[in-house]
């Protein structure tokens, strides 16, 4: 192990005792209700979630598997990227003020109270949800196991399975209010070094797009460096993948519950999302970058390759704490939604009786249970993007329909989302199919790179044909939720 090695473990060990004391400090807080280790007692300000929310999407899959997918596919890559980070940006302005109003403690939360009452439908919008943020912790683990197998020549493996067992430990400790000040640190990390990387990064191609271009058709690759002869349906595909499943991650709705008003819910992700969109851009440009210079890397090599070749050492060391803060975040954030998520609607949905203290330890024995799959996931995927594409892919064509259709077809046009009041003409039994008709189709191969487009479709068909057909149907009492039980808007 040479001398970037040891630093490098070295700077590891810090950040890890340094997020051990804030998780610490914010244990006894976190612990006096469900609602505080879930959203932070939905009062947290705007600097907190601003960085949480840029934290949160610049994870070390951004940062190493975005350059690497762009390094392989070229500038059509950057499609996907516009869909998944440009969706925060459709999020702040369309869902993140109307979320800022409420105190649920999760997204299929929220579909319940205002659209469906339904425990069925509640339990599958919390296992597809979940499976977005178990994708990411996956996806960190993979990363962080790529990059020190080149740094220190250990295994990925032990190393996947290290982090996981960190980022399960300190998540544990103070739920969302710990999380929130580690992405706090965090993300000043990111903006600082982020942006002198770049600064790095572009001087190989002298600031010039022009350049770039120019590189890489010397190295025989200038059909990268176009969207020239690029399918388009595989454009839309692109676009629609990112964006639909960021539109129903977990990850985005929690923040927005935990802020203080609807103000602060939409600004702190307007502007955390506009900062994450221009990063992770300029990190796909990177990949382009790498390939100008090494065009016999594979994906997950890319970046890894730049860090120790191309650079100066203060610069690899600078990076590195970059992707570990980013990775770390998202993976914290990713693990603490998971749990509430499967603990708040899969399983308190059948078991009601559960209190504030039984919730919490819930939770946290599924923080445990959830990092070990994710853990494998990270092992054996073929791929950093797989995972996240999978994952967005199968939650976004199963839920997505359920809440804009929801939110939209009302039974009393003039009332805006309150909690406690349903007010959708989707049924149980339309949320059922849809849910199951988008999620399936989506996954089935046969149907081309236009799946996601016909999982969308098919799902938002199913969904208002059934409930029409269904409207006088009474659901099993057995199955039927109650809504939100404690309905508290926030004040504007």
């Amino acid at each position: 192990m040479g001398t970037a090695g040891i630093i490098i473990w070295v700077l590891t060990i810090g950040l890890f005792v340094l997020y051990f004391f804030i998780a610490m400090r914010q244990k006894s807080k976190a612990e006096e209700s469900f609602s505080n280790y879930a959203i932070g007692g939905g009062a947290l300000p705007f600097y907190l979630l601003f960085f949480s929310h840029f934290a949160n999407i610049m994870g070390v899959g951004n940062f190493m598997g975005h350059a690497g997918s762009a390094y392989v596919n070229g500038l059509p890559w950057l499609v996907f990227i516009l869909g998944e980070q440009g969706s925060k940006i459709i999020f702040a302005l369309v869902f993140a003020g109307m979320a800022g109003k409420m105190t649920y403690n999760t997204f299929p939360e929220m579909i319940d109270d205002l659209i469906t009452r339904d425990k069925i439908t509640r339990a599958l919008c919390g296992l597809l949800a979940s499976s977005i943020m178990i994708a990411w912790i996956g996806g960190q683990g993979k990363a962080f196991g790529q990059l020190f197998g080149v740094f220190t020549g250990i295994s990925p493996t032990p190393i996947i399975l290290l982090f996981t067992a960190m980022f399960v430990f300190y998540t544990t400790m103070g739920g969302m209010l710990s999380l929130v000040w580690m992405d706090f640190v965090q993300g000043l990390i990111c903006i600082v070094f982020g942006s002198l990387f770049y600064l790095v990064a572009f001087s190989k191609i002298d600031f010039s797009f022009a350049v770039l271009g120019a590189r890489l058709a010397e190295v025989g690759k200038a059909e990268l460096f176009s969207f020239a002869g690029t399918d388009t349906i595989s454009i839309i595909t692109k676009f629609v993948t990112g964006c639909v499943g960021i539109l129903v991650a977990q990850i985005y709705w929690q923040p927005c519950f935990a802020a203080k008003n609807p103000k602060i819910a939409k600004r702190s992700m307007l502007y955390g999302g506009s900062v994450a969109i221009i990063m992770t851009m300029c990190t796909a440009v990177v990949g382009l970058i790498i390939l100008t210079m090494n065009q016999g890397l594979s994906q997950g090599e890319a970046m890894s390759w730049f860090m120790l070749n191309e650079v100066p050492l203060i610069v690899t060391i600078m990076l590195f704490v970059l992707i570990l803060a980013a990775g770390m975040s998202s993976a914290d954030s990713n693990l603490n939604s998971a749990a509430i998520l499967i603990s708040n609607d899969l399983i308190k949905t059948f078991k009601t009786d559960l209190n504030d203290k039984q919730m919490i330890k819930l939770t946290r024995t599924l923080t445990v249970i959830i990092g070990a799959i994710a853990a494998l996931g990270g092992i054996y995927a073929s791929s950093i993007m797989s995972l996240f594409s999978k994952a967005y892919s199968m939650a976004g064509a199963g839920l997505v329909p359920l809440l804009i259709i929801g939110l939209l077809w009302k039974e009393d046009s003039s009332t805006g989302p309150t909690m406690g009041k349903k007010n959708s003409k989707v049924t149980p039994w339309g949320s059922r199919v849809g849910i199951v008709v988008g999620a399936v189709l989506s996954q089935v191969t046969a149907l081309g790179p236009n799946a996601i487009l016909i999982a969308l479709a098919a799902s938002a068909v199913c969904i208002i044909v059934i409930s029409l057909l269904t409207r006088n149907i009474s659901n099993n009492p057995k199955f039927v939720s109650e809504g939100n039980v404690n309905p508290m808007q926030k004040a504007y």
